[in-house]
C-alpha cells in the first residue's frame, strides 16, 4: 500500500507494544496515511498545563508535588481534546492505556461520546532481538543521524556519513539491563490488554520485528479493513 498518499478513514485506534517497538513512528505515519490524529498522553498533559484548562491545573499540581497524574486527570485531559473539531475523524491513542483500568476508562470516555475504539493493534516483538535492536542504537552528536552496532554502522568507524562528526552519543538507559527492565514491566503492566481487547474482538497483530515499512503496510491493511 502507498504509504504516500491519503485515503480518509472514521477509526480509533489503540497501539499496544513495549517500548522500542515503534509505536510512535507508526502513529506518525498513520496520521499522515490516513488523517488520524495521534495522541500521546505525555504531550497532551504538556499542552493542557500550558493552556491551564481545569484539567491541565490539576495535573501540574499533582506534577509540582512529584506525583504521578491520576487516571481520572488524564482521562479529563483526553475529553477535552476529543471534542476538538481534528479529531472527529478519528485518532490514535499512543502510549494510553497502559492498564486494564486504564482501558475501561477509555471505553466508557468513548461510549460517553458516543464512539468506541475501532482497532487495538499489537505491534509483537521478540524480546531477545528487542534488547539487541536496542541497546546497540547510538546517534551522532553532530547532526542526530541514527546508528546501530550491527544493522547501521557509519561507513567509517566512528564517523557520521551525513555531517562527518566524531562524536556518538549512546541513551543511558539504551542498554541491556533497562531494556530487559522495560519489556519485564510490560509484560506485567501492559501485555494484560491484548486479552482485553482480544476479547471484545477489536485486536489485531503485527509483527513489529519487520522492516518498518513492512510493519506500516501491514498496519495500513488492518486500519483500512477496521474501518471498512
Amino acid at each position: 500500500m502507498d504509504g504516500s498518499k491519503t485515503a480518509r478513514v472514521t477509526a480509533n485506534l489503540v497501539l499496544l507494544g513495549p517500548p522500542g517497538a515503534g509505536k510512535g513512528t507508526q502513529a506518525r505515519m498513520l496520521q499522515d496515511r490516513f488523517g488520524l490524529v495521534q495522541l500521546s498522553t505525555g504531550d497532551l498533559l504538556r499542552a493542557a498545563v500550558a493552556a491551564g484548562t481545569e484539567a491541565g491545573q490539576r495535573a501540574k499540581a499533582v506534577m509540582e508535588r512529584g506525583d504521578l497524574v491520576s487516571d481520572e486527570i488524564v482521562i479529563a485531559i483526553l475529553r477535552d481534546r476529543l471534542g476538538q473539531d481534528d479529531c472527529a475523524a478519528g485518532v490514535i491513542f499512543d502510549g494510553f492505556p497502559r492498564t486494564t483500568v486504564q482501558a475501561e476508562a477509555l471505553d466508557a470516555l468513548m461510549a460517553e461520546m458516543g464512539q468506541s475504539i475501532t482497532a487495538a493493534i499489537s505491534l509483537d516483538v521478540d524480546d531477545d532481538a528487542m534488547v539487541a535492536r536496542v541497546s546497540g542504537r547510538f546517534t551522532c552528536a553532530g547532526c542526530g543521524e541514527g546508528y546501530h552496532d550491527s544493522f547501521k554502522k557509519p561507513e567509517a568507524d566512528g564517523v557520521c556519513d551525513k555531517c562527518g562528526s566524531t562524536e556518538m552519543t549512546r541513551r543511558a538507559d539504551d542498554n541491556a539491563e533497562t531494556v530487559g527492565q522495560r519489556l519485564r514491566a510490560y509484560h506485567a503492566q501492559t501485555a494484560p490488554l491484548i486479552a482485553y481487547y482480544d476479547a471484545r474482538d477489536v485486536l489485531a497483530r503485527v509483527d513489529a520485528m519487520a522492516e518498518i515499512e513492512t510493519v506500516a503496510d501491514g498496519l495500513n491493511r488492518i486500519v483500512a479493513q477496521a474501518a471498512g
